[in-house]
Parts: structure tokens; sequence; C-alpha cells
């Protein structure tokens, strides 16, 4: 039979994140389209896109466990949320397992590993989407926050658990190997997870060996929803536009150097801890803060190139592909999943090595790129596409196929 019922499970009703936005955006497709959903989240509040009349929210009236002001509570609550898996078992058990399907956006900032047994051997049959690394990796992002650098250690291996990768603190990094534990341990995940979606073919490739042979594993893009907005005729534009969080992992200061070095125009939408930073590698960089929709819809509109120079493997980046879509072309390093969509001189261009100087050349590079049609990835990005994979991937699950591609 055909899906009739989602039970949707993440930490956020709220849009914080690109986590949050594709579960709320995929529960009002499916909503759109007539299919019941009961979307069950720790923190609330809701958000008012998933006012709909074939949505129901389930808000555990939690918080983020970073925002805890109890810090011991915190902690033992993100290693293991005893209420968070008996209201999972509840909603679960009041759905028809023939027609439902229970379908996770991630656990770790609040649900905790607790989940897991529900999604491995609860009464529906389950799907978890990786928007991140959790499931293998005790920092989420396979990245030393510590060197600036991308992290190749197993995780969880001995050389893994005697370094110290936290963004915050060494005893952070022991809380979090504790979480893993637990998610690998009780929680039984990922090994347990019967049919995963990743979001990038980086993030499967990262993903791979911490998987069981038997693991279905389903190629389902996030979602982006795009403004009707002609092409941009990028090449009569002079600015290079950065747009999101001035943290270390993301790269702002590398890009702000190569502007200086390439003698480009830096613009960067968003703030964060490296401002000051930025500001000193290029005094004449434009740093505009955090800016509406509508007002970074007109910067991009006014660039000559995306710049995502970040440090980690991402995910399924969303700033390049909403730039693509656009014709804008984009500069993004070799090893980060935006590369999977930008052609070097076709619709951007690659750089090889995370410094200023490599990318310096490839803003040089980018200049050469001519206008392109940006049809194709409006089309692979497009809100009824992702319905299309998202209904084939439950589909496929509940007649026991799993429909792995």
């Amino acid at each position: 039979m055909p899906v009739e019922n989602v039970l949707i499970v993440g930490d956020f009703a709220q849009i914080n994140g690109g986590q949050a936005k594709v579960s709320i955006d995929s529960a009002r497709l499916l909503a759109d389209r007539g299919i019941n959903v009961t979307f069950l989240a720790a923190c609330g509040p809701a958000d008012p896109l998933l006012e709909h009349p074939r949505i129901t929210v389930d808000c555990l009236g939690m918080t983020d466990i970073l925002n805890e002001k109890n810090r011991l509570k915190a902690m033992a609550r993100g290693i293991w949320n005893r209420k968070a898996r008996t209201r999972l078992r509840q909603a679960a058990a009041a759905m028809d397992p023939a027609t439902s399907v229970l379908h996770c956006h991630g656990y770790a900032k609040a649900l905790s590993p607790s989940i897991g047994p529900e999604l491995v051997s609860g009464p529906l049959p389950s799907i978890y989407t990786m928007h991140e690394y959790f499931l293998a990796c005790p920092n989420g992002g396979f990245y030393d926050y510590q060197k600036n650098e991308i992290c190749t250690r197993k995780a969880l291996s001995l050389d893994c658990l005697t370094t110290n990768c936290d963004v915050r603190h060494p005893a952070h990094k022991v809380w979090r190997v504790s979480r893993q534990a637990a998610t690998w341990g009780p929680g039984n995940m990922p090994r347990g997870l019967r049919d995963v979606i990743y979001i990038s073919e980086t993030q499967k490739r990262a993903m791979a060996p911490y998987m069981r042979a038997g693991t279905r594993l389903h190629h389902v893009p996030n979602p982006v929803p795009l403004p009707d907005l002609p092409p941009v005729a990028a090449s009569r534009n002079d600015i290079f536009l950065f747009i999101g969080r001035f943290n270390p992992e993301k790269g702002a200061i590398v890009f702000a150097e190569a502007a200086r070095q390439a003698g480009v125009r830096a613009v960067f939408i968003g703030d964060g801890a490296e401002e000051a930073a930025i500001r000193q590698a290029n005094p004449e960089a434009e740093l505009l803060g955090w800016q509406a929709p509508r007002e970074v819809q007109e910067w991009i509109g006014r660039a000559r190139a995306l710049v995502f120079p970040s440090l980690w493997y991402e995910g399924q980046p969303l700033v390049p592909l909403e730039a693509l879509a656009r014709g804008v072309p984009v500069v993004c390093g070799t090893w980060s999943a935006a590369v999977e969509h930008v052609e070097d001189k076709v619709n951007g261009a690659h750089y090889t090595e995370p410094t200023a100087g490599s990318l310096a050349a490839a803003l040089h590079r980018v200049m050469q790129v001519a206008d392109f049609d940006p049809a194709a990835v409006r089309a692979d990005v497009d809100p009824e596409r992702h319905f299309e994979r998202l209904i084939s991937v439950y589909n496929g699950v509940l007649a026991g196929s799993g429909a792995a591609r």
C-alpha cells in the first residue's frame, strides 16, 4: 500500500538551520499532497509553516542541550533522553505500520541516541536522513577544530580518543565520546538502521565505512525552494560574495586574504566570532551582517561569483545551489560536497588546497566563466523533485524492497 502517514522526528520544530528547514519543508510538501504528517520535535515553538490541517505537531518542551542552564542535566539528557524515547514509542504505536513510515532528521542536539531502538526495532518502517556526520563522528563533522582541518582518523579509534579536536574544550570531547558510545551501543546506530538517506556523494563516501553491509542507502538531495527570478548575467558583475557564519570551519578568513591577494571586491553576508579577523585580513572587504532573504537574493544578483571556502566536507551546502540556480558561478574547494555541482570553467572554479593562494588563483579563473543556463540545477533541486524521490523511498520501504539506488 502507498504511504498515507509519515512520522517526522527531529530536534527542532522551528527553523534554526538547514536540518530543521529540510524537515519542516518536507512536512509541508507531504501535507500539501494529501499525506498525514505527525511532526515530533524535542524543542519548539512550532514554525508557522507547520500550521496545516494535515500536520499534527508534538513538541516535547525541551531546550537544545547547549542552552540548558543545568549542565549536568544537559549532559545526561544529551546522552540518553528517556522522555524522548517514550514519546516516540507512543507516537509510532498509534500509527498503522502498513501505511506509515517514521522519518528521522537528527537527534544530536536534544533527542539523544535513546531514540535509536525505536528506529531500529520499533513498529514502523524507518528512514534516517544524514544531514551531517553524527552517526559516526563525535563532533559531527569529521573536522579537527584545533588544527582547522578535515579529520581522517577512524571514529572512536585510539587516535580519535586521544586527540583534542573539539571546538570548545577537551572535557567536551570526552562528553561527545560518551554520546557516541551510546549511539553505537544501546542506540544501535548506524549499524542497526535499515534505510538511510544521504544527501551527497561526499557524505556517502565518508560514512560508508560505518554502515553495515545490508544497510540500504538512498540518495535524496535536499530541496531548495527558489525565488521566481530571471537568471543573473554574472559576467557583468564584479562582486565576490560570501554568505554564512564567520566560524573557523567556514573559511571566511581564507577568502578575505585571497580576495586581497587577487585584488577583487569581497562582500560578506553573515556574522560570527571571526568578524574582527576578517576585517584585519582584508580592510577593504564589505561586511554587511545578516540580511533578509530578499536582500540576499539582491546581492546574489549582483555577484560575479559566490565563494564557498568551507574547510570541511559539509553535507549538501545550500548556498552554492541557490547561487548556481540563479546562474551565478561558484568557487569551491575540491574536498567540499559543493564541488559535486560545480563544473570547473563551466559554472564555477575549483581549487585544491585550503590556502589563500590557491583560492586567489581560482578567483582569477572564475572571471573567465561565461554566463550559463541554470535550468538543470534548478530542476535537480526543485521541491517537486525532492517530493518524488522521498515518496519513492517511502513506498519502497513499505513494500519491503527499500528502493535502494
